[in-house]
């Protein structure tokens, strides 16, 4: 075989990936490469080091990544500790319930974070609707919680949790339930089964909640911003304030490349402890010791974590059958199971308060978001209705949206089919894949406007659609090899014996069989682009707005009912949407 044969096999047999690494490479690498690049440039225009020794000497920036960092933190823990129910609790219902309650769950997903950022406000506020509760049941004011770690905690968990739960939704889907039954009866009590069995099980899905929550919180800045104080800057704050206030690229820069630093570590941990491949669903990492010795370190604390627990839980169970004998004359649901419901009871509530909040506020006949609303009027959607600058901005967010959820679709999905079935390097690939994810999202963003000022696409609906199109590929290919890890691969192989070919195989038998993963692929990466915020701040300029962003500019001049009024229809209109289709694939199951 000749050298061009050779080559063209190569490119051949690589074709799914070559889309979406030259759109990645074009749009997310050079650009984000580009921009970490001025940083090494001084004020004279030559290569110098002078931003990094700034940036050494500089206590408040190491203060603020300190913060940022333990924001984060806390952010993923207190996340996964209330997600794990909720998500363990769908993975055990029907499928019509668990329908039900992702629509609960993906609540916040559909009310934008500025109106739930301020919902939280007029809640949480000294004169707020918690307060006025807590008097008129003639219990103490509660303490505050509105600018300050708390605040911020509410805020930031409420926007991310839901992240954590389908993440983990994802791994607790394909535990055997028979396991943790079984254990049972070898004697194990149903506490011991779960914390020894299923929890375990589980640990991927953990991690890989707790990661993507993380590094999404590193990017973060509006609910610090309008929850916190100065006391809870953050690093994204600094490098905004370097680039709008003082253009300052190059120690912006700078900045940029310490936070992408403290990720790429956190990733590298990451990778050791547990592997990459949980991130799409796939099982943890197992290596010997010697070769990963902080894997196994990881692992001996996890498991000596889980003994331990299983122990005291074994304890205080005993004890509390001692207290309640269960009754043998009637059946009854275990305790374990009530607390369970009642827990994802209580965090749902969480998830839906600030967005039934909005509905009505946005009919008071005040000029403020306040609690309780004065009177009844429709005026701010009117208003809203008839202002061409609010239509425009919803039209321009659904079609950027539709498209990015497009193009997600069309270059993540080769690459998923490619990973999953010939990749032999699936780890490192699947890094590439998710990069974007890794990257927060203001360094993506600066980094765009600073190629697309260039290029003239700063201002334009194509700059946006290409910047939502690199965040949307990565949930595009996590969520669709995912999918794919529980096809049965035989299915197209009894198509090929019976005369088919790979064409006809994938539009008759594949695609109808993983039509619904590629419906919530499609689905995720155009919530990810409806509300997506900052690369709009960057990228659409004076003139072209999205949604989000004209509810940003409104916010800093006037906090008006008009945003609860935006938020109050698009909360409606998602709500429509998800029901209709979950009516046509009921139907569409009764047909078949």
């Amino acid at each position: 075989m000749s050298l061009s044969d050779k080559t063209l096999a190569f490119f051949r047999w690589r074709m799914p990936l070559i889309p979406v690494m030259l759109f990645l490479g074009i749009a997310f690498a050079y650009p984000v490469i580009t921009l970490l690049s001025v940083s090494f440039t001084g004020d004279t225009g030559g290569l110098s080091l002078e931003n990094y020794i700034k940036l050494a000497d500089s206590g408040v920036v190491i203060r603020v990544l300190t913060i940022t960092l333990k924001i984060a933190a806390w952010t993923a823990l207190i996340s996964i500790v209330a997600a794990y129910p909720v998500a363990y609790l769908l993975s055990t219902v029907s499928s019509n319930q668990k329908n039900f309650l992702l629509i609960w769950v993906l609540m916040p997903f559909w009310t934008s974070f500025l109106v739930r950022t301020f919902a939280w406000i007029v809640l949480l506020g000294n004169n707020g609707a918690l307060n006025q509760l807590a008097v008129a049941m003639g219990l103490p004011a509660p303490p505050s919680m509105l600018y300050n770690f708390t605040g911020v905690m509410i805020g930031m968990v409420h926007a991310l949790m839901p992240l954590c739960v389908l993440t983990m939704l994802s791994v607790m889907e394909n535990i055997d339930r028979n396991l943790a039954p079984a254990a049972t009866t070898l004697g194990a009590r149903p506490a011991q089964a779960f914390l020894r069995v299923t929890l375990p099980l589980s640990m991927p899905g953990i991690a890989a909640g707790g990661l993507l929550v993380f590094i999404t919180a590193l990017g973060f800045f509006i609910t610090p911003a309008l929850l916190g104080s100065e006391r809870e800057t953050v690093i994204v704050q600094l490098i905004i304030f370097q680039i709008k206030d003082l253009l300052n690229w190059g120690f912006a820069g700078a900045i940029s490349v310490m936070l992408l630093l403290a990720a790429l570590v956190i990733f590298a941990v990451y990778d050791r402890l547990v592997g990459l491949s949980t991130l799409s669903g796939g099982t943890m990492r197992v290596q010997e010791s010697k070769r990963n010795p902080i894997g196994w370190l990881g692992r001996q604390l996890s498991s000596a974590l889980i003994e331990v627990t299983a122990a005291v839980t074994d304890r205080l169970a005993v004890f509390v059958e001692r207290l309640f004998p269960p009754r043998a004359d009637r059946k009854s649901r275990p305790v374990g199971r009530r607390i369970l419901r009642v827990s994802v009871v209580l965090i749902l509530i969480f998830l839906a308060v600030p967005a039934f909040f909005v509905i009505p506020v946005s009919f008071t006949e005040g000029n403020f978001l306040a609690w309780p609303p004065e009177g009844f009027s429709l005026k701010w959607y009117q208003s809203v209705l008839n202002n061409p600058i609010w239509l425009e901005a919803a039209l321009r967010s659904v079609v950027v949206a539709l498209f990015a959820g497009a193009a997600g679709l069309l270059l993540g999905v080769p690459a998923a089919f490619y990973i999953v079935r010939r990749a032999q390097r699936k780890t490192a690939l699947i890094a590439l894949m998710v990069s974007p994810i890794i990257m927060p999202n203001i360094i993506i963003a600066v980094a765009l406007f600073y190629l697309f000022a260039d290029i003239g696409l700063v201002g334009t609906t194509a700059g946006l659609v290409i910047g939502h199109s690199v965040l949307a590929v990565p949930y595009v290919v996590v969520t669709v090899i995912a999918v794919l890890k529980q096809y049965d691969e035989r299915l197209d192989q009894a198509a090929y014996t019976l005369g088919a070919n790979k064409f006809r195989t994938f539009f008759h038998i594949t695609l109808p069989l993983i039509g619904s993963g590629l419906i919530a692929a499609f689905m995720f990466a155009f919530v990810i682009s409806f509300d997506e915020l900052t690369i709009a701040l960057f990228v659409a300029g004076g003139e072209v707005t999205t949604l989000p962003r004209q509810m940003w500019d409104n916010a800093l001049l006037q906090v008006s009912p008009a945003l609860a009024a935006v938020a109050a229809m698009v909360l409606i209109s998602m709500i429509f949407v998800i029901l209709l289709s979950e009516y046509l694939r009921r139907r569409s199951q009764r047909l078949h």
